[in-house]
């Protein structure tokens, strides 16, 4: 806890969040851009439901490559080299992908992208969590959410007005990548190193300038104590120090919250949602329109959920949500099997992104950010990270053939009962984090 006669730059230390979160913007874009491509790379290399589920989930195969370097070189090297190199991939993989002439070399280049959205995914919310006070950790975490469901947003109306320019659209679809990738690199270069890494590398004099900056001498003062009392006199730890007794726990909770918000089955909104609208008779303008309302209100709803984060706190946002889009699907599903009028559809869809963008989305990445021990905080977010990507392959690979044999509407009535699991581990598993310090939580759950 900080006395009184601390206090904080909120402004820096937001400004700098934001820069890092711009790695959850190349999140939004590669995961929002299949989506408007689908209709034209089914034409263009003539997928079936197989490699239509393979291509779109090749994304979270490279996620995971890019989790387990991600790990080891922010342990190795810090934050921010981590984060630059994640730029560079994702550009060099977005132009790889516009320019693919083959659909081995496309899958190959959307792989690589995943290396660079995978590092990303797991740095950007780390490097926030570890340079944010308690008090405002949670909502500083989310912005990571918000970067994402920016890009998610901005690609969608930039597919809606590109799918007029002929077959080839595609090719600008992902070219355009390059632009956020060389935006964020050049961000990062701007950004000091964790405080907190700095520490565990015995850099004291750097790691207490980069702590001037975030706030006064007394907050300095007690985080730094902080970090020394939290940090164990070992090596870097392995994937196997993760599994240990004391903090295993942890880490049960924290892969459980990774999975259950992959197979949840939002996603399978986000990537198909010209397969769901086109099973009730859209056209495919119409198809590119619904996402575009999806990203629209993706964005709003997680700009609520930043107000609620740090207030209404992580355990009631992520039970709400799971009862949420459990019945949101009930409905769906209900709606899709009796081929109900396309507004119907539309209204149900929002609801469920409404309810996922208010808690399941933000939080999720909040409590994964928070919960682990700062002694294994990087290996142990990447075993996590590395078990949403991989859940996330197996929701968006399976979705195509699922529906093939039972219908678009089938598969929603299995992630209904996932949402009834996921209530239940959530009730009975994850306990409050808000306004406690990192080094306070790590009591907390590693006695979970």
């Amino acid at each position: 806890m900080t006395t009184s006669g601390a206090s904080v730059n909120n402004a820096y230390i937001l400004g700098i969040s934001f820069i890092s979160a711009l790695g959850g913007y190349l999140f939004g874009f590669d995961f929002a851009v299949i989506s408007g491509a689908l209709p034209f790379l089914r034409v263009e290399f003539s997928l079936n439901a197989w490699w239509e589920g393979f291509l779109t989930g090749s994304l979270a195969l490279g996620c995971i490559v890019g989790c387990l370097v991600a790990g080891r070189l922010s342990d190795r090297y810090g934050r921010r080299p981590g984060l630059l190199l994640a730029a560079l991939l994702f550009a060099l993989s977005s132009l790889g992908m516009a320019l693919a002439g083959s659909l081995t070399s496309f899958v190959t280049m959307r792989f690589g992208a995943g290396i660079g959205v995978g590092m990303a995914s797991m740095l950007s919310p780390m490097y926030i969590a570890e340079v944010s006070p308690a008090a405002i950790r949670g909502r500083n975490v989310a912005i990571n959410q918000l970067t994402i469901v920016i890009g998610v947003l901005v690609t969608n109306v930039v597919n809606y007005y590109l799918s007029d320019d002929g077959p080839e659209a595609w090719r600008w679809m992902f070219g355009l990548g390059v632009l956020p990738a060389v935006l964020f690199f050049v961000g990062v270069l701007w950004l000091p190193e964790s405080p907190r890494w700095l520490v565990k590398a015995g850099r004291l004099a750097l790691a207490q300038a980069v702590l001037g900056k975030l706030g006064n001498p007394v907050f300095v003062q007690e985080t730094l104590h902080n970090i020394q009392r939290s940090l164990p006199k070992t090596t870097p730890p392995s994937f196997a120090a993760v599994f240990e007794r004391g903090v295993r726990p942890a880490v049960f909770v924290g892969i459980g919250l990774a999975v259950f918000q992959q197979f949840c089955g939002i996603n399978v909104v986000f990537n198909y949602t010209s397969t769901i609208f086109e099973s009730v008779g859209a056209s495919l303008d119409r198809q590119l329109f619904e996402t575009v309302s999806i990203g629209v209100v993706n964005l709003l709803f997680t700009l609520l959920a930043m107000r609620l984060v740090d207030r209404l706190g992580r355990r009631p946002l992520m039970l709400i949500g799971a009862v949420g889009l459990g019945v949101s699907y009930i409905v769906l599903a209900l709606l899709l099997q009796t081929h109900a009028a396309t507004g119907w559809v539309s209204a149900t869809v929002l609801v469920a992104i409404a309810v996922y963008a208010t808690s399941l989305a933000p939080v999720t990445w909040v409590l994964i950010a928070e919960i682990f021990p700062t002694a294994i905080r990087s290996t142990a977010i990447s075993v996590a990270t590395i078990s949403l990507w991989g859940a996330y392959f197996v929701l968006v690979f399976t979705f195509p053939i699922l529906a093939q044999y039972l219908g678009t509407y089938g598969p929603f009535w299995l992630y209904a009962g996932i949402c009834l699991i996921g209530f239940l581990f959530v009730r009975r598993n994850v306990r409050e984090t808000k306004g406690k310090t990192l080094e306070e939580l790590e009591t907390i759950f590693t006695g979970h």
